[in-house]
């Protein structure tokens, strides 16, 4: 069980991390939403929550809460820029389809 963060989202959230007032994690999240199913939630946090499973990538401490890691499980995800466009982009094993915008996700049959 592994969530990794490239090198160029390992500088990413470094940066992100010093700017935000008392934020010391990255959190990951799988939401309900869009219109595939899933979409993913990325933010920064001070604090750890009791379900929270932890991860550790290039010095970066990842939060996982426990309903999320079942769909995030085997991910690498990577900050890309491309033109006006950047973020955060997800290599996830689980997906099995995304919609056509790009913004959500469905996940293989349980």
């Amino acid at each position: 069980m592994s969530i990794e963060l490239t090198e160029n989202a390992v500088s990413h959230v470094r940066k992100f991390i010093k700017k935000e007032n008392g934020a010391e994690y990255l959190r990951l999240a799988v939401k309900p939403t869009g219109c595939s199913g899933f979409m993913y939630e990325v933010t920064t946090t001070g604090e750890k929550i009791a379900n929270d499973c932890r991860f550790d990538s290039g010095g970066i401490t990842i939060l996982v809460d426990d309903q999320s890691l079942k769909y995030l499980t085997g991910s690498k995800i990577d900050f890309t820029e491309e033109g006006l466009n950047k973020g955060f982009k997800f290599d996830n094993p689980n997906v099995a389809a995304t919609c056509g915008c790009g913004e959500s996700f469905t996940i293989e049959a349980e």
